[in-house]
C-alpha cells in the first residue's frame, strides 16, 4: 500500500474516532462509506476491515474509560455477552446469504434518521420528570445487544452507532452508555474479524480483511479514541447527547443517500 493511503487512512481514523468515542460509537459506522467511496475497497472484506478497525481503535478509548472507572458495571457485561453469539451469526449471514447492500442502508437510515431527529428533540424539549419512561428492563438490553451483533457481523458497524441512542433516549445516562458499547463493539470486533478469517480459508473471494488499511485506521482510530475518552468528562450530558443525535442522524442521511444513487 503507498504511503499516501496509509497516511489518509490514519488521518480519517484518528478524525472520527475523537468526534465519536465521547457518545460510544466506535466510528465504523462512518469509515464504511469512505472505504467503499474513497479506498475502493471490494465487498465482502470491507466488512472485517472495518472489525479490524475496531480491534486495533477499541483499546484507546477503553483504556482511557477505564482509568476514569467508568468501564465496569452490570451495562457492560449485558452489552457483551448479548452481542458475542449475534457477530458470529451476522459474519456467516454476510458470507452466504448476503442481502443487498442498499436494502440495509435503507434499514439504517429508516432506523437512525428518525432516532437520531427523535433524540435531538427530546434533548432541546426535555419530558416532565413523571412523563419519562423508565430505563429499559436488562433482558430488552440483552436483546437489543444481540440484534445488534448479528447487524454488527454483517456489516461490520458497531452496535454503538444504533444502540447508543436507544439507551440514551430511554434515559440512560451518555457516561455509561459510552465505555458498555465501545466495550461490547471492541468485543464483538474480535470474535467478528476471527471469524471473518477463518470463512477466508473456506470460501473463495475477498472475504480477509484489507490489513494495510485496516492497521493504518485503526492506529489512527486507537489515537483518536483516546483522545476521544479523555474529553468526554469535560462535555455535559445534554452536548454529549445533542452529539449523538446528529452523528445518529446524519449517519442515517448518508446511507439513504448513498443508497438512493
Amino acid at each position: 500500500m503507498q504511503w499516501e493511503l496509509g497516511a489518509a487512512g490514519l488521518a480519517v481514523g484518528m478524525l472520527i474516532a475523537v468526534v465519536t468515542a465521547p457518545v460510544g460509537v466506535s466510528g465504523a459506522v462512518f469509515l464504511l462509506p469512505v472505504q467503499l467511496s474513497v479506498f475502493a475497497v471490494p465487498s465482502p472484506a470491507v466488512t472485517p476491515t472495518n472489525l479490524l478497525y475496531n480491534v486495533v481503535a477499541g483499546p484507546g478509548a477503553l483504556l482511557r474509560y477505564r482509568r476514569d472507572g467508568t468501564l465496569k458495571g452490570p451495562l457492560v457485561r449485558r452489552m457483551v455477552l448479548g452481542t458475542l453469539p449475534g457477530v458470529i451469526l451476522g459474519a456467516v449471514i454476510r458470507v452466504f446469504a448476503l442481502p443487498g447492500p442498499n436494502v440495509f442502508r435503507l434499514l439504517v437510515a429508516g432506523l437512525l434518521l428518525p432516532l437520531g431527529t427523535w433524540l435531538i428533540t427530546q434533548t432541546l424539549r426535555p419530558a416532565l420528570p413523571e412523563t419519562r419512561r423508565p430505563e429499559p428492563a436488562p433482558r430488552t438490553v440483552t436483546g437489543l445487544a444481540l440484534a445488534v451483533g448479528v447487524v454488527g457481523g454483517i456489516y461490520g458497524i458497531g452496535g454503538g452507532s444504533i444502540l447508543g441512542p436507544i439507551l440514551v433516549g430511554r434515559g440512560v445516562p451518555v457516561s455509561r452508555v459510552a465505555p458498555a458499547a465501545l466495550a461490547s463493539t471492541f468485543a464483538t470486533s474480535v470474535v467478528g474479524a476471527s471469524t471473518y478469517v477463518l470463512l477466508s480459508l473456506v470460501r473463495s473471494g475477498s472475504i480477509a480483511p484489507d490489513w494495510s488499511l485496516g492497521l493504518a485506521c485503526g492506529l489512527g482510530g486507537l489515537i483518536g479514541g483516546y483522545l476521544g475518552a479523555r474529553l468526554q468528562p469535560r462535555m455535559p450530558e445534554t452536548f454529549l447527547r445533542l452529539l449523538l443525535g446528529t452523528l445518529a442522524t446524519a449517519l442515517g442521511a448518508l446511507y439513504a443517500f448513498d443508497a438512493l444513487h
